[in-house]
């Protein structure tokens, strides 16, 4: 084995290591929560973690089959994503809005 050769598998030996480190804090992430927003926010990362695995086991065996596959997964992680914080502004979002003290008090441009 070359030294670029060596350098490039330390490099990827160390990216799975940091991702599997990520993935284990990330599960912890969701277990505790605490809020429905975080767990949330922690599946949009889940995602992008498994995008990283699967870029990295292509990368260790130089091939590009996994391409595709990140692809589809980068766009259902943003459609979540964007479904989730939809959800969450529409629930969110106040019922009535506020009046006015007085009746003659309006918030609106006199022009």
């Amino acid at each position: 084995m070359t030294a670029p050769e060596q350098v490039d598998h330390t490099l990827l030996t160390c990216a799975v290591v940091l991702i599997l480190i990520a993935g284990a804090l990330l599960l912890a992430r969701i277990w505790r929560g605490p809020s429905m927003l975080d767990r949330a926010i922690s599946l949009d990362v889940c995602a992008a973690l498994i995008i990283a695995g699967l870029a990295a086991k292509s990368a260790f065996a130089r091939d590009p089959f996994y391409f595709p596959i990140m692809l589809v997964l980068a766009f259902l992680g943003f459609t979540g994503s964007v479904g989730i914080a939809r959800f969450i502004a529409v629930r969110d979002r106040p019922r009535n809005p506020p009046s006015p003290a007085h009746p003659g008090d309006s918030q609106e441009d006199p022009r």
